[in-house]
C-alpha cells in the first residue's frame, strides 16, 4: 500500500470519530486549535519568514508573496477566524425540512458531514488553519496539501493544530497535511475515489485545471476571480468611487478584487476624470476602450485578453458602455461567475442586473471585497465555488455537509400485497 493511500485511510477512520464528537466538544476544539495558534506564534511566523526567504530567492514577488506572508496581525487573523468558527451554529444533524405523506411516513431532510475532503491549495498558509477548521465544524476530516511556498508555514500550523487534537484524544489524522509535494502524489490522491469525498482546489487557474482533469473524485472548482463594477447612470459618484478604489486597491492579490471598470456613457465624462485620478494615485496601471481613453489621458489600449483576465496586480481594465444591457453583455461574455457589482441609485436597473447575472455573488452598492466567507457571516470560507454543484459561492461549515433522508414509519410497505 501506498504512503498517500495509508495516510488517506487513517483520514477516513479519523472522520469516523469527527463525525460522533457534539456541537460542544468540536466548539471547544477549535478554541483550544486558536489558543494553539497564538501560543505557537513565534514558530509560526519564524517558519514563515523561512518560506519567504525561499520564495524571494526563486523569484515569488508581487501578489504571490503578499499571500504567503504571515505577520502577528494575519496570524492573530486567523485564530479569530477559528474562534468565528466555532461559534457557528452546527449544521450537523440540522433538520431543513420535515413531511408527513398521505400514507404516515414521517420523511425529514438531515445534514451530515461530506466525510474526506481534500483540500489542495497554493501559497496561503492561512487556508491550513481555515479549511481544518470549517471541515472540522462539519465534522469531517480533511487532507491537507498546501504549496511547495508555505511548506515550512503550513507544517507549523498544521502542528499547532495537532497539539489540540491529542488534547481531546481525537486522531491528528483528522488533519493530515501532506508533505510530499510531488505531482504524481497529488495525482494518487485525486485517484482515491472510494476514501476521498471531495476535493477543493483553491489557488491559480493552472492548479485547478491540473486538479479537474486529473481527479476521479468531485470536484469544487474556482478557476479565477474576473470581477466587474458597473457603475449606472443613476449611481451616486461618489459611492461608486470609494467602491473602485476599495475593491482594486485595498488588497489587489486576492480574488475578489476588481479587475474591469465599466461606466455608462452617460456619467463616463464626469466619472472617469476623477476614477483615474484616484487609481493613478494609487500605482494602478488602466488599459481602456477607444471611449474611455478620449475622456482621460493616461490609459493603454485594451484588448479582449485584458477584459479577460485576472490581474491580481494593481491593474484595470476600463470600459465605456451604452447602457446597463451591454454591461451585462460584457460581464456575460468575459465574466468568471466569481462577483459581480452595480453602483445605481435605480431599483429597477439592480434588479435587472441581478437577474441576468448568474455569478455566484451579485453586489449592489457594496464593494466586492465583501465577497469572502468570514464577511458574508460563514466564519471563514473553505473556497468560492463558481461551480454550480451542492454549493455555489463563499463556501463555509454547511457546504461541507450534505442532506440524507430520515423515514420514520410504522410498518408501511410500499404494496399492500406482498404483506405475510
Amino acid at each position: 500500500m501506498s504512503e498517500i493511500r495509508t495516510l488517506a485511510l487513517a483520514c477516513k477512520d479519523a472522520a469516523q470519530a469527527m463525525f460522533a464528537l457534539d456541537t460542544e466538544t468540536k466548539r471547544k476544539l477549535l478554541h483550544d486549535m486558536a489558543a494553539a495558534l497564538e501560543e505557537q506564534r513565534d514558530t509560526i511566523l519564524t517558519a514563515n519568514a523561512r518560506d519567504l526567504q525561499q520564495a524571494a530567492a526563486r523569484g515569488i514577488q508581487g501578489a504571490m508573496l503578499d499571500r504567503l506572508r504571515l505577520d502577528e496581525a494575519r496570524l492573530a487573523g486567523i485564530a479569530k477566524a477559528v474562534r468565528e468558527i466555532a461559534a457557528l451554529p452546527d449544521p450537523v444533524g440540522l433538520v431543513t425540512r420535515r413531511d408527513t405523506l398521505p400514507n404516515g411516513l414521517e420523511v425529514e431532510r438531515v445534514r451530515i458531514p461530506l466525510g474526506v475532503i481534500a483540500m489542495i491549495y497554493e501559497a496561503r498558509p492561512n487556508v491550513t488553519a481555515d479549511a481544518a477548521a470549517l471541515c472540522l465544524m462539519a465534522g469531517n476530516a480533511v487532507i491537507l496539501r498546501g504549496g511547495s511556498e508555505a511548506l515550512h508555514s503550513n507544517v507549523a500550523i498544521a502542528s499547532a493544530l495537532h497539539a489540540a487534537l491529542e488534547k481531546h484524544d481525537i486522531p491528528t489524522a483528522a488533519v493530515t497535511l501532506i508533505e510530499d509535494l510531488r505531482r504524481e502524489t497529488m495525482v494518487e490522491l485525486l485517484q482515491l475515489s472510494d476514501v476521498i469525498d471531495l476535493a477543493i482546489p483553491r489557488g491559480g487557474e493552472g492548479l485547478i485545471r491540473f486538479v479537474a482533469e486529473h481527479a476521479r473524485v468531485p470536484v469544487i472548482k474556482h478557476y479565477k476571480g474576473v470581477c466587474h463594477l458597473y457603475v449606472d447612470a443613476t449611481a451616486d459618484e461618489s459611492l461608486a468611487l470609494n467602491l473602485l478604489v476599495d475593491g482594486k486597491t485595498s488588497r489587489p492579490g486576492v480574488c475578489n478584487a476588481l479587475e474591469t471598470l465599466l461606466v455608462h456613457r452617460d456619467v463616463a465624462p464626469s466619472f472617469l476624470p476623477k476614477a483615474v485620478q484616484a487609481l493613478q494615485e494609487r500605482g494602478v496601471e488602466l488599459r481602456g476602450c477607444e471611449r474611455s481613453r478620449a475622456l482621460v489621458d493616461g490609459m493603454r489600449p485594451a484588448t479582449d485578453d485584458d477584459y479577460a483576465a485576472e490581474f491580481l496586480d494593481l491593474i484595470l481594465a476600463v470600459r465605456v458602455v451604452d447602457d446597463l444591457g451591454m454591461a451585462i453583455g460584457h460581464i456575460q461574455r468575459f465574466g468568471s461567475d466569481h462577483t459581480e457589482v452595480i453602483a445605481t441609485r435605480d431599483d429597477q436597473a439592480a434588479r435587472r442586473f441581478m437577474q441576468a447575472i448568474r455569478s455566484a455573488v451579485v453586489m449592489v452598492n457594496a464593494s466586492s471585497r465583501f465577497s469572502d466567507g468570514g464577511e458574508l457571516g460563514l466564519g471563514a470560507e473553505i473556497g468560492i465555488s463558481t461551480t454550480r454543484l451542492h454549493a455555489y459561492g463563499p463556501m463555509g461549515a454547511e457546504a461541507l455537509t450534505v442532506e440524507r433522508f430520515i423515514v420514520r414509519g410504522d410498518g408501511q410497505v410500499r404494496h399492500p400485497q406482498s404483506r405475510l
